[in-house]
């Protein structure tokens, strides 16, 4: 049984040339070394640095491209392949590209991450020792980020979508701040790993970030009324909503707030396009 782990960075001394490449040994352990993994011309003895991984009989394969990610090492990988019911695969920086299993996913797929997308990863195995890539924890975010400056409230910051959730998505912005976007505070749920732009509501005691990727009031409330509006054309001219309305109904139908559910019933009430009464808010003719 071999000595050496996979997904590491080793020094490896060359045992001998063989038709397909180089046979590389440390200690009593030996690698394969294909004549594609390496640019040069490599002498018996000689010591090269040398990253492990495994091929698909098992057998453990080197490379000299050397990846930026590895064991203990987390960075950000960008996805190169979203198998369906499998994961997504993604460049560590070396020639083998690593699965993210559906295991370390989120469980609807529509917001898996897309090629392009980038997570944050370290390597590791599973349970038949085969090379994954496994997203960074929340305790590893609380590592990475630096505290938030009260100047940024009010900013609109770019960043990188870290986790998501039903309740809302973690983002870690350029400057390494730690953003938390609540459900209501988004349209539609972002991908993981997808690139936003969102504005700062709030500066947390502990110096994270409450974010938002709605417009302002005065711009949402155009987009709110559109999508009532709309809404109301694709009902026959009536939906059962209203100012009394649950909540979590409004939340549910039209994904806002009931206090912007309302902003947007003023705004089509005082231009004539919409009535109330029983409840219900009908279309004019």
């Amino acid at each position: 049984m071999s000595d050496l782990v996979i997904g590491t960075i080793q020094s490896m001394n060359v045992l001998r040339k063989i038709d397909t490449g180089y046979v590389l040994n440390k200690d009593m352990s030996e690698a394969l070394l294909h004549h594609n993994e390496t640019s040069e011309e490599l002498k018996e003895t000689q010591k090269i640095d040398v990253f492990l991984y495994t091929d698909k009989k098992g057998q453990i394969i080197a490379t000299t491209k050397l990846p930026t990610i590895e064991r203990d090492v987390f960075g950000w990988a960008e996805v190169v392949e979203v198998v369906k019911n499998l994961g997504v695969f993604v460049n560590i920086g070396t020639t083998k590209e690593i699965l993210v299993s559906t295991d370390d996913l989120p469980l609807y797929e529509d917001v898996w991450p897309a090629v392009g997308d980038k997570l944050y990863v370290t390597l590791g195995t599973d349970r038949k020792g085969r090379l994954l890539a496994l997203p960074g924890s929340e305790g590893i975010l609380e590592i990475e980020c630096v505290d938030a400056p009260v100047e940024v409230l009010n900013q609109t910051l770019n960043g990188r979508v870290y986790r998501t959730s039903r309740e809302g998505t973690v983002i870690l912005t350029e400057e390494n701040y730690r953003g938390f976007i609540h459900h209501t505070e988004r349209k539609t749920e972002p991908r993981l790993g997808e690139w936003v732009s969102a504005r700062v509501i709030e500066v947390k005691a502990d110096a994270s970030l409450n974010m938002s990727l709605r417009p302002l009031k005065q711009h949402g409330m155009i987009d709110d009324a559109d999508a009532i509006l709309n809404h109301l054309k694709e009902n026959d001219g009536v939906i059962p909503f209203g100012d009394k309305s649950d909540p979590d109904d409004i939340l549910g139908t039209f994904n806002i707030s009931k206090s912007a559910f309302k902003r947007a019933l003023g705004k089509l009430m005082k231009e004539g396009k919409i009535e109330q009464h029983d409840g219900k808010t009908h279309l004019k003719k």
